[in-house]
């Protein structure tokens, strides 16, 4: 018996029993589907936060307040010193200087509860409004879809313009309605809609972009009645591979600006904006190996299960193993015949589980954000690379039994 002809017996024996087939491949399909759906549902929604900050670009880093979180911070019973936050001067006056390297945006968060109304129309008090500049959008990523950006005169002079995002006008306009060039109110002011911006969606069902409303930054300033605003300031360097060089110089810009004295730590921070895909990368890396620990503890169940329905099978065919090893049939012919069937089975599981994975994976990722169709290629190898290893090691130990079998004491077998 060649192992050709083993591999006919076995599938064979497979076909036979198709309903023990269905019910062993089901079970080795709910480990693969729980093991792939995991994550394929890890990397899509990590690729739609990619995706959200692929505008921040390779070459950006952040300038801003050192201790920004507000209290004072408290480390081994010592009190941190703290520093005053950036002034919207001092953010200026380093836009002016850095200039010469590359562009920048200063920025800063009136508020994230306003309520902003139209006419009898009004929204819910959860609506973002950030002051910036003519360079905040391209700096960050976000595209006006109608209408158009500030002007620098418009910057420069703090007009009572305004730029907005999608929810704001589904709430406060009619579907025929053109927002642009209409009113809206806000601190009590009221501002011209100058722009509307593209659609941006956000993973976890948060407001983003779409929520929020755009003003000039020195109109922002104009509200900053008690000085409590905290200016922020997001650079673009000339070269991703010079970004080390360009952070010292915007570093040394800072210090003189804010006077800091020599060998006096900085009063600011210098973050490059590109730690955040990192970070990303890091919390979605914990999250496959916890993903993967569950799809293990479910697949090394369906291995016991496979295991223990391969040796009821062997039992049940004891007679016919007789009949082969009388015909000729060596230990190993044995033992071959039942590692196939075990691994057939499991490939077939396997397919079934990774089908139901990449759909599973795929509605959960686009239920938290919306996102396209991601197909997981190297976690399908990795699925079908487990089932072959599942079907050797649940297939081993009954195919062992069953070339051991006497078959004198096989063929009187009832």
């Amino acid at each position: 018996m060649n192992l050709l002809e083993n591999i006919r017996e076995s599938l064979k024996s497979v076909k036979v029993n198709l309903l023990r087939t269905i019910l062993t491949g089901t079970i080795i399909a709910i480990g693969i589907t729980s093991l792939v759906g995991m994550l394929t549902a890890i990397d899509g929604i990590k690729a739609q936060i990619e995706e959200s900050f692929s505008g921040l670009g390779a070459s950006n880093f952040d300038v801003r307040s050192r201790g920004f979180s507000g209290g004072r911070g408290v480390q081994d019973g010592v009190a941190q010193k703290t520093f005053p936050p950036l002034r919207y001067k001092e953010v200026l006056e380093f836009q002016n200087e850095f200039s010469r390297t590359g562009p920048s945006t200063v920025y800063t968060t009136i508020s994230s509860a306003v309520e902003v109304k139209r006419g009898s129309k009004k929204t819910n008090p959860n609506v973002r409004v950030t002051g910036g500049d003519e360079q905040y959008f391209n700096l960050k990523g976000l595209k006006v879809e109608i209408g158009r950006n500030f002007s620098s005169t418009e910057v420069r002079y703090g007009s009572n313009v305004c730029v907005i995002g999608q929810d704001i006008v589904e709430t406060l306009f009619e579907k025929n309605e053109d927002p642009i060039n209409d009113n809206i109110t806000m601190f009590g002011r009221k501002y011209t809609i100058i722009g509307i911006l593209e659609k941006q969606g956000a993973v976890g069902g948060g407001p983003g972009a779409d929520r929020s409303i755009f003003v000039p930054v020195e109109n922002a300033s104009r509200l900053d009645t008690r000085g409590t605003f905290r200016y922020n300031l997001t650079a673009k360097g000339s070269d991703p591979l010079q970004l080390e060089y360009e952070m010292g110089q915007a570093t040394g810009i800072m210090r003189k600006i804010r006077q800091d004295r020599l060998g006096q730590e900085d009063s600011f921070e210098i973050t490059k904006s590109q730690s955040v895909g990192e970070s990303l990368e890091e919390v979605a890396g914990y999250l496959r190996i916890g993903g993967f620990g569950i799809g293990f503890i479910t697949l090394l169940g369906a291995a016991i299960g496979l295991m223990n329905i391969m040796m009821v099978s062997v039992t049940e065919r004891t007679r016919e193993i007789g009949v082969r090893k009388a015909l000729g049939a060596t230990p190993l012919r044995i033992r071959q015949q039942f590692l196939i069937e075990a691994v057939v089975i499991c490939i077939l599981g396997g397919i079934l589980g990774v089908i139901l994975g990449i759909g599973i994976g795929n509605i959960v990722a686009n239920a938290i954000g919306p996102g396209g169709f991601l197909v997981p290629w190297f976690w399908i190898f990795v699925a079908f690379l487990i089932c072959v290893v599942v079907g050797l090691a649940s297939g081993y130990f009954p195919a062992y039994k069953a070339s051991k079998l006497d078959p004198i004491e096989s063929l009187r077998y009832e």
